[in-house]
């Protein structure tokens, strides 16, 4: 197949980073399609651990080619830092990375205007936002008034740009907040099109071509279902589409020309800032969860929330993603715990649901239903096929596999590329 769309099936943070980079050796081009440096995949290659926000984790493989695409707003300065610190760590870019043409630019002032509008909204009603101004790059997308990676090239460039703060800075100053320095803007994004102008082009006709050739591409997902700007906790959500569908969208690469979706899923739940989240564990059991499983925001380091597996989650991502198999990640993390819960459905005012609700307030109302079981108590760390896993852990895995819907082909049992397990799947 060769095309995959990797897609995260829970709040984000399931390990998509370690999965993509695992997955590249077998692929020829990455593509990340949404999303911006909100995003933070870790990967651990040998002794050495990357943390990559805007370029594709795919950049970590020799050879491999990777591209921005139309559906990422990138800003131009924080992806030149990260492109002098993974060339500074041996992987050059030149020659290897793409960034359409058709991104959209995050500027200071969207920044600024992210920052003031969490801190003006009311107690409760806080997205939890990163405060990278992804959410005010993709509203000046949606009205029309933002610019592109093509506009940076342009000769008129700074003419509207100009336009741009000024429009800006009035709504900072009405806000009473500081305002943007337009000399200062024009010369930071000046000095990052030094590094990042050989590098824009039109990306579409590359990955068409490549997809003539029948060269493998990955779409490397940002953030998850539940982030979904259409199929998330709205208004919990980041701005893009985090599904399958972003994937085209952000790309150029049509419905049509895609062959496979893998969603990630942790063997258990987390999500990090606000929002509902109906397995939350507020107990010993979640500090576990949260210790052994060094659940820290990769981007913020906030730390995560955590709670048991949710299968309710998981069913929402193979409908709204058309999953066609799991990369189950963590799954180490459980090998400690002597019992186990998966929420299968949820109570809500008094009745059984089995799908997730729209409506965010509902979510908050929603109550776990429960199944327990036994745990394995012993390593699963150094298996090196599905066979040599503990009894229960199969058995585990054969539960989330029948009331998800979906099997589980990949698993992964540590940080590590080797911590990987592959099983045949049915085509």
């Amino acid at each position: 197949m060769s095309t995959t769309i990797l897609i995260g099936a829970q709040w984000g943070d399931e390990g998509k980073g370690k999965i993509i980079d695992v997955l590249t050796e077998r692929v020829d081009w990455v593509v990340r399609a949404q999303g911006g440096n909100n995003a933070g995949h870790t990967v651990e290659v040998g002794e050495e651990r990357f943390v990559l926000h805007l370029v594709p984790s795919g950049i970590l493989h020799e050879g491999k080619r990777c591209v921005i695409g139309n559906g990422v707003v990138l800003d131009p300065v924080a992806l030149v830092e990260e492109i002098q610190g993974v060339a500074a760590r041996g992987f050059p870019v030149e020659g290897r990375l793409f960034i359409s043409d058709r991104a959209h630019v995050v500027f200071p002032y969207h920044r600024m205007l992210d920052a003031q509008g969490e801190a003006r909204r009311a107690k409760g009603d806080q997205i939890g936002t990163t405060q990278r101004g992804i959410g005010p790059a993709y509203s000046d997308k949606a009205a029309r008034f933002g610019l592109r990676m093509a506009d940076l090239v342009d000769p008129e460039f700074p003419a509207l740009l100009k336009a741009r703060v000024e429009e800006k800075n009035r709504a900072l100053a009405a806000l009473g907040a500081p305002v943007a320095d337009y000399d200062d803007v024009l010369a930071a994004v000046q000095q990052a099109m030094e590094t990042l102008r050989p590098l824009v082009c039109d990306t579409v006709p590359l990955l068409h071509a490549a997809v003539r050739a029948g060269e493998h591409i990955l779409f490397e997902g940002a953030q998850g279902i539940l982030l979904d700007i259409d199929f998330g906790t709205y208004p919990f959500v980041t701005s893009s589409n985090a599904g399958s569908g972003g994937a085209s969208t952000g790309s150029g690469v049509p419905p049509n020309r895609m062959d496979r979706v893998v969603g990630v899923l942790k063997a258990y739940t987390t999500r990090v800032g606000e929002g509902p989240f109906p397995t939350e564990l507020h107990d010993a059991d979640g500090e576990e969860l949260r210790r052994v499983g060094r659940e820290f925001g990769a981007t913020t380091g906030r730390p995560r929330r955590c709670g048991w597996f949710d299968a309710v989650v998981a069913r929402h991502a193979v409908m709204t993603c058309g999953v066609d198999e799991w990369a189950l990640t963590k799954l180490d993390v459980l090998d400690g715990f002597e019992t186990l819960k998966i929420c299968t459905a949820y109570e809500l005012d008094g009745r059984r649901i089995e799908h997730f609700p729209a409506n965010v307030r509902e979510v908050a109302r929603c109550r776990p239903v429960y199944e327990e079981w036994p745990g394995w108590r012993t390593s699963t760390r150094g298996a090196a096929r599905f066979d040599d896993l503990p009894d229960a852990a199969r058995r585990y895995i054969a539960r989330l596999e029948d009331v998800t819907g979906a099997p589980a082909g990949i698993l992964s049992l540590g940080p590590r590329r080797a911590d990987t397990l592959f099983r045949e799947m049915p085509r």
